[in-house]
């Protein structure tokens, strides 16, 4: 992964956070902001498991609640854009009881 100037590539993708931007295999994809805030921090810290509190945090700015599934939710949707726009790709990793890591794999 690069990372210049806010810029996240990884594979075939490039995270533009500042600029609202995602691009995918060239073309732009349409994500929400707390999509593009959690692809973000994920991909900030490529390669390393991030626990969902942690995420959670990050992007919604407060402590986690007790049984709170949005970061799994949004890791969903986040997923099946990214397998859309490049299906050849694997981008999100789950480790159970852990949370989450950014790897891109083809």
């Amino acid at each position: 992964m690069q990372s210049t100037s806010d810029v996240i590539t990884a594979g075939d993708l490039e995270i533009r956070p500042s600029e609202y931007l995602v691009i995918a295999g060239g073309r732009t994809l349409t994500l929400s902001v707390r999509e593009l805030s959690l692809l973000a921090a994920l991909g900030r810290r490529e390669g390393r498991i991030v626990p969902r509190e942690e995420l959670y945090e990050t992007v919604w700015g407060a402590p986690m609640r007790t049984a709170d599934r949005s970061v799994d939710v949004y890791v969903h949707k986040l997923r099946a854009k990214l397998a859309d726009a490049l299906p050849e790709w694997r981008f999100i990793h789950t480790h159970f009881g852990f949370g989450y890591r950014f790897a891109p794999e083809p």
